[in-house]
């Protein structure tokens, strides 16, 4: 269990830590700010931990934030084989073994959305609390048009293989996935790009009623069109003990959208957790 004299302390508090750590062969960045209990924290698909920085300013003020650059975004590296959202998940549940947290807040945007309902629901570290920010999670639906447009893409990789060989062929299909594809899909490598299109299609309703976490805050923006709101309604219906807070004019980066409102909202709910929840101490 990670321990920190009163100086020390008062160091991460106001100056942050920098850390690197090791888990199982996979190297991960962190940095670990403020005091109390532990709040880990993930980003979204194509983000790094930086993005997600004023949510960890806005915990740190009650927690010792854990904000994590994910593998194969930051200054971590990209894993050495085609994770699930499942891989994800163990992998921070043995960081947080590692590090002796014990009864986190674990908070998730877009796709650290996705990996704290898997830990929230099979991790061996049981959270205390769950914050979902326009998480992802569940299957979106699919209109026919989307249908065909990926039937055209598996005729035309066939064609192109079987026509131009695999390496001539591989590079004109490699540059219709770019075209084609969303910005992060486009701008990732081969085996993000294989990660995405597993987690993208991975449907996580299944775990949303063993969640284990005793409060779950889903905050969402209104407008967000990656994980509509629609989605965060779901998971409400879904999660046991789950409250869904929406604000009106944000998008999928609510927490950027309206900064203020974000801050109100997670400093309210993170100050109203009973002792049992979060006042546990590393």
């Amino acid at each position: 269990m990670r321990k920190f004299v009163p100086e020390f302390q008062k160091k991460i508090k106001s100056q942050g830590l920098e850390e690197f750590v090791d888990i199982d062969g996979q190297r991960v960045h962190m940095e670990i700010t403020g005091s109390g209990p532990a709040f880990v924290l993930m980003h979204g698909w194509g983000c790094t931990l930086e993005t997600v920085r004023n949510v960890a300013a806005v915990a740190s003020q009650t927690h010792t934030v854990y904000n994590i650059d994910l593998p194969g975004f930051g200054q971590s590296p990209e894993p050495e084989a085609v994770w699930t959202v499942e891989d994800y998940a163990r992998l921070i549940d043995r960081l947080m073994q590692e590090e002796g947290i014990v009864d986190p807040v674990i908070a998730g945007h877009s796709f650290g959305g996705r990996v704290s309902i898997v830990l929230g629901a099979e991790g061996k570290v049981k959270p205390s609390a769950l914050v979902l920010i326009d998480a992802a999670g569940v299957k979106p639906r699919r209109s026919l048009k989307y249908y065909l447009k990926v039937y055209s893409f598996k005729v035309g990789k066939r064609l192109a293989l079987l026509f131009l060989g695999k390496k001539r062929g591989g590079k004109v299909v490699e540059r219709w996935r770019s075209r084609r594809g969303s910005a992060d899909y486009a701008s990732s490598s081969p085996r993000m790009r294989a990660i995405m299109s597993k987690a993208v299609n991975e449907d996580l309703k299944h775990y949303m009623p063993s969640i284990k976490a005793e409060q779950t805050l889903l905050i969402w923006g209104e407008n967000d069109t990656a994980t509509p709101l629609s989605d965060g309604k779901t998971m409400e219906r879904l999660i046991p003990h789950a409250a869904l807070v929406t604000f009106e004019g944000c998008g999928h980066y609510s927490f950027l959208d309206n900064r203020p409102l974000f801050a109100a909202v997670l400093g309210s709910f993170l100050s109203s957790l009973t002792p049992n929840d979060s006042e546990k101490k590393q």
